[in-house]
């Protein structure tokens, strides 16, 4: 039917909400519930998102997710495009899955294929990643920059819609828990806007999220699961301070999982910040 219509787009629970289902107040902040509101996000880090997984043991939880996985593919994508190569869907899904938070380019996704006996184009490899995207199963950003030919010809990064769900789907393997975080951050973020970005510096160092907040507004955002590896955390630093001159902007942000700090840079700062805070702080937006 033609018309008018609206549309909605309905995520996984967001941290925010998670908090309300276990019955938690974010308000007032007090030691006390600074703890509680800590402990809710490891259980929030460990279960993810999906209502109905909430209550289930693990086990359950992880056969659940495997059936939305299978659901996925089959429902929204095999039989909804009629793909004539089921096996190459689903061994590029499981590949992106894998490699959450990192960057790929579509010529690379197509070598892999290959190489597991996969007869199909390029150009189909691509449309595979955007139906993907069009089910709000995976996300992809771009590169920021001012030329969109050269954020067309740039490797994307890649998130999904669930970071309890990467765990699940993964066959065992361990998955990066900063990578993990990454993702969670990245749909917290794509919950109130698309226009999300990467960031590369002229050095060659790299920033997770340049977020347009609206036409004059910039937001750096560095995702750094612990600063207890001082090489590490120097290394994002020095990133994020890098991209914050080139970018003209006075202040940044570091989402760790614990620590909290301000480190003043210049004549601004950059914050660094609990994911929980982090992620009440931009949901309640």
């Amino acid at each position: 039917m033609r018309g008018r219509s609206l549309a909605w787009e309905l995520f996984p629970f967001s941290f925010y909400e998670f908090l309300k289902l276990n019955k938690i107040n974010d308000a007032p902040l007090t030691t006390k519930q600074r703890l509680l509101i800590a402990k809710c996000f490891d259980k929030y880090f460990t279960i993810g998102g999906f209502p109905e997984v909430a209550a289930l043991d693990a086990n359950l939880r992880i056969k659940t997710h495997q059936e939305y996985f299978n659901t996925i593919l089959f429902r929204d994508l095999i039989e909804r495009h009629d793909i004539k190569h089921p096996k190459a869907v689903m061994d590029l899904a499981q590949f992106l899955v894998h490699n959450v938070a990192s960057r790929h380019s579509i010529k690379s996704l197509h070598k892999y294929l290959k190489l597991l006996k996969h007869s199909i184009s390029a150009n189909t490899v691509a449309q595979y990643v955007d139906w993907f995207e069009d089910a709000y199963f995976l996300f992809q950003i771009y590169i920021y920059d001012s030329s969109l030919k050269r954020a067309n010809v740039n490797d994307k990064k890649i998130y999904c819609i669930d970071h309890a769900f990467v765990t699940s789907v993964a066959s065992g393997i361990l998955v990066n828990s900063g990578h993990l975080l990454e993702s969670m951050i990245y749909v917290a973020l794509r919950r109130f806007t698309e226009k999300i970005f990467y960031y590369r510096t002229k050095s060659g160092k790299e920033v997770d999220f340049v977020v347009a907040l609206n036409a004059n507004t910039l937001q750096l955002i560095q995702v750094c699961e612990s600063s207890v590896d001082p090489k590490t955390m120097q290394r994002e630093f020095k990133a994020l301070k890098e991209a914050m001159t080139e970018l003209n902007l006075k202040y940044g942000t570091i989402v760790t999982r614990s620590e909290e700090n301000k480190i003043p840079v210049g004549n601004g700062a950059i914050y660094v910040v609990p994911a929980w805070k982090f992620l009440l702080n931009t949901e309640k937006k």
